[in-house]
């Protein structure tokens, strides 16, 4: 969400609505990345997966969406999966109406098909790619989006490439810089983030990193972003991934965002990740730079989330019912 949005944003929350909305397009994947939150068997926390959801397609997905937007009124939308290029027919009715409506969208894919050159000319829309390390790691976890397909199918357009860093790519010191200067290099990528595997409680598996890997990430990250301008790591997600927030309540982002999954109707709760998350290693890009956000007085005595959570409590008061 652009900065010129945080005052509408504030407004909204002062109404009763939230200002992100976070939608599963579809329960379709072709892809097994290991550690994939949206098909952990408690994601939806209702005995049901989503796999077992009924989701819509054609017309009734665009239709469905655009119901989501006049409900919940939106200034930025997150459209996840299953994998939503599955369902690009839909996204080229939806993608221009949403540009005409003004409101911004975070298309989140593994870019296993083409991208229609057109997509390029709709200011709302920003294409992150999801890219786990380097080719090594990436075509095994994300087989068929491999590189090779990945570079071809985003030739044309300008994508925020985006790894979800796991203990794997731990193996070597200068893996995170080798990474970066790949994609640095490469002309379709604009920025590029780092965010970092978040489990759910009980969990345990290959991709969960340690408190003392936890550390180590955010030493290696704050020096690969000195070096490569286009690695998006301000001190605010620096200090939000240092300190998260301890619980969904407590989480700003968590708080001003709806998620609804691919039947259009099931909320995923307690955030997007949905289940149990173990908060405490909480690796969300954008959790953390708004928990960094909230922790600051204004004049040195308010904290921005004492502001946000007085809002919220109004617009919970105020929203019509």
């Amino acid at each position: 969400m652009r900065k010129t949005a945080i005052l509408p944003a504030w407004g909204r929350i002062l109404r009763g609505y939230k200002p992100l909305l976070s939608i599963e397009i579809t329960k379709e994947c072709p892809l097994s990345c290991p550690g994939c939150y949206a098909y952990e068997d408690e994601h939806l926390g209702n005995g049901t997966t989503l796999r077992q959801l009924s989701d819509h397609k054609g017309d009734s997905l665009v239709e469905g969406i655009l119901a989501l937007v006049r409900r919940y009124r939106p200034l930025h939308i997150s459209i996840v999966g299953g994998e939503p290029l599955i369902r690009y027919r839909e996204l080229e009715a939806l993608l221009p109406r949403l540009d005409r409506m003004n409101v911004e969208v975070q298309l989140v894919t593994s870019a296993l098909r083409a991208i229609p050159e057109h997509w390029a000319a709709l200011g709302c829309l920003h294409v992150v790619v999801s890219v786990d390390g380097l080719p090594e790691h990436h075509d095994v976890r994300r087989k068929p989006a491999t590189y090779d397909r990945v570079l071809h199918n985003i030739a044309g357009h300008q994508v925020i490439v985006h790894c979800t860093i796991t203990s794997q790519l731990l193996e070597r010191e200068t893996y995170l810089d080798d990474f970066a200067a790949f994609w640095s290099d490469r002309p379709e990528a604009r920025k590029i983030w780092f965010s970092m595997f978040t489990p759910q409680k009980g969990q345990d598996s290959a991709e969960r990193l340690s408190p003392v890997q936890r550390t180590l990430i955010l030493d290696r990250i704050d020096r690969v972003a000195r070096r490569f301008p286009k690695v998006y790591f301000p001190r605010s997600v620096l200090n939000g991934y240092a300190r998260p927030p301890e619980s969904p309540r407590e989480c700003i982002f968590a708080q001003a965002t709806a998620c609804v999954s691919a039947d259009l109707n099931t909320i995923v709760e307690p955030c997007q990740f949905g289940g149990k998350p173990v908060c405490s290693e909480c690796g969300c890009i954008a959790s953390a730079g708004l928990a960094s956000i909230g922790r600051y007085r204004l004049g040195g005595v308010l904290p921005v989330a004492a502001i946000f959570r007085a809002s919220l409590a109004i617009g919970q008061r105020l929203r019509p019912r």
